[in-house]
């Protein structure tokens, strides 16, 4: 499944024949396109996308044989203490009917799963009978995947429900709780480089053989704007990533929630961190079978891309729509807040599930590397168990020029 073109006497290996053929059809066309437009090819054109083909038969394309696992691979620890966080969440609601619990960008499906059986522990209760799940998925694909692994006896037929978009859902239409878990970090990102003070757009070009870099002005006035709320200052050469698609997402999400919660759980960090000194080159990654690259031009649509999360804009965003911060914490804390001792005092601590659930909580690892952002709305800002060990200073999300 590799397009192959001959320069000199070696061949280059580019990416799916189909999806390159695509992508510089579109650049022969138009010139140059925006790298952000690269991405969202690559990752989801409707055809031949990373994420929106069916994976090849017998293949993986999330998972310990795939190009990368999230935390619902390692262990169904994460699932479990999101469950126990939205029935505490139904109390401080009231007990509502329904309960909606909105998961954007849900994977292979299996933190729903594993949601959906914590919750079941008692059949019996109010809670699983006035739940109601849905799932936000746009890659047909990945929805048949989901349906696999959520087919047998988790709900009653009608609670679980699927949506391409969040556009589908009427505005204040969720009482209850909206979750992701590593979802911003996969969306389409602008690439700017600064030059003589100015920033300029990172785009793609194709010069016969592979794909090559140029610079162009800025393609969107919502990049300058995202920039100008920043207020940063950057030094000539450095390079980023502006991600305003979460921009755009954290908007639709505010819009969504009539009262409850939204939990955003990503690897990230705040806007001073995530714009230092240290990351003159940007966060851009892409994975292929358990393995990172920094060249998005190979592999093209065969392997995943993704770039770090500013949570300070997706907090100041999400205030600026109403939706409050509740707290700002990493997964070690969250899953220590919500019972982490108790879980694994129930496993083998000489065994290989005690093992993985320790894998999602070190300090050294996913522990601390993933960030949990909880905002709030329509209602008062809620004391929560997730939040009970507070790792950041409440200022921490404070984009830097107001601090």
């Amino acid at each position: 499944m590799s397009l192959v073109s001959r320069e000199t006497d070696f061949f280059v290996t580019i990416g799916h024949p189909e999806l390159v053929a695509a992508i510089t059809a579109e650049i022969a066309a138009s010139g140059p396109i925006p790298f952000v437009r690269f991405m969202e090819l690559a990752l989801y054109h409707p055809t031949f996308g990373y994420y929106m083909r069916p994976p090849e038969s017998g293949a993986e394309r999330i998972g310990w044989s795939g190009d990368f696992y999230t935390s619902s691979d390692v262990h169904p620890i994460l699932g479990q203490a999101l469950a126990k966080q939205a029935r505490q969440l139904d109390a401080i609601l009231g007990h509502p009917d329904p309960f909606t619990v909105v998961e954007m960008g849900p994977g292979k499906g299996l933190l729903a799963k594993h949601f959906l059986s914590a919750c079941r522990v008692n059949p019996d209760d109010s809670f699983s009978q006035r739940l109601r799940y849905v799932l936000i998925e746009r890659s047909p694909a990945m929805q048949e995947l989901q349906r696999q692994n959520l087919l047998h006896g988790l709900c009653e037929p009608g609670r679980i429900t699927w949506l391409e978009g969040l556009d589908s859902l009427a505005e204040h239409s969720v009482t209850g709780l909206c979750f992701s878990n590593e979802l911003p970090d996969a969306f389409p990102v602008h690439r700017i480089q600064i030059e003589n003070g100015q920033a300029q757009e990172i785009c793609v070009d194709y010069d016969g053989a592979t794909f090559v870099e140029c610079l162009r002005p800025l393609s969107s006035p919502e990049v300058q704007q995202y920039l100008t709320n920043l207020r940063l200052s950057l030094p000539d050469g450095y390079q980023t990533e502006i991600n305003t698609a979460a921009v755009r997402w954290m908007e639709q999400v505010a819009r969504a929630i009539d009262r409850g919660l939204a939990i955003t759980i990503d690897y990230g960090h705040t806007a001073q961190d995530l714009y230092g000194p240290d990351r003159a080159k940007g966060t851009l990654l892409c994975y292929y079978s358990q393995m990172t690259s920094e060249n998005p031009y190979e592999r093209v649509g065969l392997q995943d891309m993704t770039s770090h999360v500013d949570f300070s804009t997706l907090a100041t965003v999400g205030e600026d729509q109403g939706l409050r911060v509740t707290g700002f914490t990493n997964q070690m804390s969250f899953l220590m807040g919500l019972g982490l001792e108790d879980f694994l005092s129930k496993m083998d601590p000489e065994g290989a599930e005690f093992r993985a659930a320790i894998h999602l909580v070190r300090p050294e690892g996913m522990g601390r590397t993933f960030k949990v952002l909880i905002q709030h709305k329509g209602i008062e800002k809620p004391t929560l168990d997730g939040l009970a060990f507070k790792p950041f200073f409440g200022s921490a999300l404070t984009l830097h020029h107001a601090a």
